[in-house]
């Protein structure tokens, strides 16, 4: 049984015309990973789902009373709240039944109320341990946990949280509130392995149906169930994990390129033999022919698929050693925003050129503040860390605060580097811009 159908579905901003055509089917229970090339409408395709965006043609419909969860991937809160007081916002109603034994419990005491209390007692006790009343608070510290939060993190105000943290808050609540639709927008961008690895259980066994959009193929394979590719303004359906899409899409644009190719042969052919028999005796035969290919329904040459060109490349030789640390402490002094804080002390590292080295650990742990501590743009308590003799960093923050948003791409770039418009758009081009 379908959940939530869509119907002949279109998008356009102005001239531009995002997708169309597209007609989709959600049963109870399906696990749908939407993949596509950046920019090609799958977060526009889960906002129209979501019912926060309308489409510009096509209908969305959905079955009664079907709870639609979202998670974008930049989360925002509204109001001054803690982590933990949000989360149980999700329970309001357990808490309410709460709230009543608690005022029964009270009313027992009173002889005359006593049976009449009881019995209504009973009865609501009955229907919150079913609902899981006497665990909830426990569930929510388990999911927070599992996403990386610790019970520090708790009776934090959401304002002060960080982007990244308001993201896996808002996927916490929304597996805690157990939707009958989950749509999630790139849900591992911010988690650590441990998260992803448990967020791959969780959804793998997910009750209710979803859609995820996502890069990590290892994640799609474990929890998808069936791929949707929206490209070049399409949509089409594959059976299976991430792995299978792989190889069934391979065979499928294999066969259209080839049945492609087979009618161009054939209509060189006809037109061929439109030109060398047109005057002459087989004329008749040629206007035929003529007709017959004018109504010929053109098949489209498959897309080239675009593949991201980076190329990096020192721009003058680095010494033999590229970072060095002595005695390293990472962490945030007395002074910092949130007080001080020691994070980690680093055994002594080196890092040479040409050599390429993994950053892990979990959310929390301080991987960006030793990066940032390698760039010396935070102090460390102890110890030293250096750069090697020619060394020049380039460093790719997760916030991108060096962006100025009021700049279109184009602009950004050159306002980076001097370089003639052409050069530019080319090497956007590169970035599959």
């Amino acid at each position: 049984m379908s959940v939530l159908t869509a119907t002949n579905l279109a998008m356009h901003y102005g001239a531009q015309d995002v997708f169309s055509g597209i007609s989709v089917a959600i049963a109870r229970g399906d696990r749908i990973a939407l993949v596509g090339p950046n920019g090609s409408g799958k977060t526009t395709l889960l906002r129209i789902l979501a019912g926060f965006e309308t489409p510009s043609e096509g209908t969305v419909q959905k079955v009664r009373s079907l709870r639609i969860g979202y998670l974008p991937q930049q989360a925002e809160f509204s109001g001054d709240v803690t982590l933990y007081e949000e989360m149980l916002g999700v329970f309001a109603d357990l808490r309410a039944q709460q709230e009543e034994l608690r005022r029964l419990e009270a009313a027992m005491a009173d002889p005359e109320r006593r049976d009449e209390a009881l019995a209504r007692y009973g009865e609501l006790q009955v229907r919150f341990e079913l609902a899981g009343g006497y665990a909830y608070e426990d569930r929510i510290r388990q999911v927070l946990s599992h996403l990386g939060f610790r019970e520090a993190d708790l009776d934090l105000p959401l304002t002060l949280l960080s982007g990244g943290q308001r993201t896996r808050a808002l996927l916490a609540k929304l597996i805690l509130s157990q939707p009958d639709l989950l749509l999630l927008d790139e849900p591992t961008n911010h988690l650590d392995m441990a998260a992803i690895e448990w967020l791959e259980e969780t959804l793998a066994a997910w009750p209710g149906s979803l859609i995820v959009v996502a890069h990590d193929r290892r994640f799609l394979d474990v929890i998808a169930s069936r791929v949707w590719e929206l490209a070049g303004g399409r949509l089409e359906e594959y059976p299976g994990n991430y792995s299978k899409y792989v190889a069934l899409r391979a065979e499928r644009r294999a066969r259209r390129l080839a049945e492609y190719e087979a009618q161009q042969e054939q209509i060189a052919r006809t037109e061929d033999f439109i030109r060398r028999n047109l005057a002459g005796q087989r004329s008749r035969e040629a206007k035929g022919r003529r007709k017959r290919l004018e109504r010929v329904e053109r098949l489209e040459k498959p897309a080239e698929e675009k593949a991201l060109r980076l190329e990096l490349r020192a721009s003058e030789r680095a010494g033999e050693t590229v970072i060095y640390t002595r005695g390293l402490v990472v962490g945030y002094d007395d002074e910092a925003p949130g007080g001080g804080r020691r994070l980690f002390s680093s055994p002594d590292l080196r890092l040479r050129r040409g050599e390429r080295a993994a950053l892990l650990g979990p959310n929390g742990s301080g991987k960006t503040t030793f990066l940032r501590t390698l760039l010396g743009q935070v102090t460390p308590l102890a110890g030293e860390a250096r750069l090697g003799y020619n060394v020049r960093i380039g460093y790719f923050a997760q916030a991108q605060e060096g962006l100025d948003p009021s700049r279109t791409v184009l602009e950004e770039v050159l306002a980076t580097r001097d370089l003639p418009i052409g050069q530019a758009r080319s090497f956007l081009g590169r970035f599959l811009f």
